[in-house]
């Protein structure tokens, strides 16, 4: 996990039990190193889904769209159909 961040030069590690996550907050950094590398190796199946969702709110808080209440609210809709928020068709 340390070699992440090593790799793209940003983010922290956090253990869950026995499990760790890598987190990004800086946006710069999602926008520049994480989104380019996932749109160069592409996430396949509902991945894929999530890493859309991610890609459209890091877009919606590039354009501020965030602090405003209509928006913060669509991102919060969109986070809650996330990962095993997800409904399958």
């Amino acid at each position: 996990m340390r070699s992440l961040i090593e790799y793209f030069d940003c983010g922290n590690i956090r253990q869950r039990g026995e499990a760790f996550d890598f987190i990004v907050t800086k946006l710069s950094d999602i926008e520049n190193k994480i989104i380019p590398f996932f749109q160069k190796y592409l996430i396949l199946r509902v991945k894929a889904k999530d890493f859309a969702d991610l890609c459209q709110v890091a877009d919606m808080m590039k354009n501020k769209q965030h602090l405003t209440e209509e928006g913060l609210n669509k991102i919060r809709k969109i986070k809650a159909g996330m990962n095993t928020g997800r409904k399958f068709d």
